[in-house]
């Protein structure tokens, strides 16, 4: 086991920004609106239940859109020590559908670009280490890149790991340790990382010249089509579609040569790169293509925006009728995207009592971001049985229900998007 451990921690706590007046692929100014969602606060910064309101950060969420690149990206650039703390909690193998989506990308890679033995595998952003274990496992040689503690659990699972944030540096260092890599991944970290054109130059570092960069990003697609406007959260800086990967990617000599929609986090990408014309192009990356260009407009943008507004009203006269009934609404689950959710709508304690989080979640006796709502564990919820249960994680409303309604969960759940329905 290895880990090397070089994490620079000067800036943590700073609370810096850097606004964006350019797009960060083209460069161009010609910046258009499409959403502005209000003020947000860090959404893994949670106070303990019990401790005073005080001053606290928050930072301006507005959507923009570049007709050059064809870019959907944050006017605002957070300093990454402040989004991804050394302490920062969250980790990839405690959900489900990552660890079955990991699993299926290590087949589907051995299946399509078969590796061998000897061959170099690196993750970008690797946490603790589940997308690697599946190369780990079949015998290849991996390494991680980390920033965040997370990498100890690699380590633990025998995956050597740099505690660093993947720049120039760290690519230097994977490759005078380990050699360069036949395939490199970065899986929900690709559209996090300021300075992109620097990151796609360190992964291409790190690249044998017929090595495979594998990326998985949220995808504006099924972001537009299903109002996930409570993905837009200052971790995620880029909101990337196969067109803006391309324009990017083909400015640094690659090309993509295969993508296919993934379920991971309410609708992802996976895209496979490579230098061009080192590997045939499959039909895939056409047809999603063709897909984009009908869809992806500007006035797909501004219906966007309008319905996100409705949706936004429509939630609240919900919830409105129900409280004026007395009745009360428990919240279910508190991932990243609730905080998104929370504060734009406008959600207090007066309103949702409190949200309730699995035993053992780091988020357990603390308050929502933002807001004075309690998490506390998941048994309150059948012990409580209040009248309606709110789905933070409605993009995987059917896979709670069944669960939760086994546990012994007997009232009524409110899935809030994309359009808010009682079921």
């Amino acid at each position: 086991m290895t880990q090397i451990k070089n994490h620079n921690q000067n800036a943590a706590g700073s609370g810096g920004s850097v606004l964006v007046e350019n797009c960060q692929i083209s460069g161009s100014n010609d910046l258009k609106s499409i959403l502005f969602i209000g003020f947000l606060p860090p959404v893994n910064t949670m106070e303990a239940i019990g401790s005073r309101p005080k001053e606290k950060i928050a930072y301006p969420a507005e959507l923009l859109y570049c007709p050059e690149s064809q870019l959907v990206q944050l006017g605002l650039i957070v300093d990454p020590a402040v989004i991804f703390p050394p302490h920062y909690a969250y980790t990839s193998g405690t959900t489900k559908i990552l660890r079955e989506n990991f699993a299926e990308l290590y087949t589907e890679v051995m299946k399509l670009y078969p590796i061998t033995k000897d061959d170099l595998v690196v993750d970008i952003g690797s946490n603790d280490g589940t997308l690697l274990q599946n190369f780990h496992t079949g015998g290849h040689r991996t390494c991680g890149v980390e920033p965040t503690n997370a990498y100890k659990l690699a380590v633990e699972k025998g995956i050597p790991s740099i505690n660093e944030f993947f720049d120039s540096k760290a690519a230097k260092q994977v490759v005078e340790i380990y050699g360069k890599a036949k395939i490199v991944t970065a899986a929900n970290v690709f559209a996090h990382i300021e300075n992109v054109h620097e990151i796609v130059a360190s992964i291409l570092a790190m690249l044998d010249d017929d090595g495979i960069f594998i990326s998985e990003s949220h995808y504006l697609l099924p972001l537009i089509e299903t109002l996930q406007y409570d993905t837009i959260y200052h971790e995620h800086l880029r909101y990337y579609s196969l067109l803006s990967l391309k324009y990017l990617l083909e400015l640094h000599g690659l090309e993509i040569i295969h993508a296919k929609p993934i379920p991971t986090h309410g609708g992802s990408i996976r895209v496979y790169t490579a230098l061009k014309g080192q590997r045939p192009v499959q039909d895939s990356v056409a047809k999603i293509i063709a897909e984009e260009e009908e869809k992806l407009n500007w006035d797909t943008f501004m219906d966007f925006r309008n319905r996100v507004s409705q949706s936004k009203l429509d939630l609240m006269a919900m919830l409105k009728e129900i409280r004026s009934k007395n009745e009360k609404v428990y919240g279910v689950g508190a991932p990243s995207r609730a905080s998104t959710l929370v504060n734009y709508i406008g959600l207090d304690d007066s309103i949702i009592d409190c949200v309730l989080e699995i035993k053992g979640s780091y988020k357990i006796g603390k308050y929502m971001p933002g807001t004075l709502i309690p998490v506390l564990e998941e048994s309150k919820l059948m012990e409580d049985q209040p009248e309606y249960a709110i789905l933070f994680s409605w993009h995987i409303a059917d896979e709670l229900i069944p669960k939760l309604k086994e546990k012994g969960y007997r009232g009524r759940f409110i899935i809030p998007l994309p359009t808010p329905r009682i079921v």
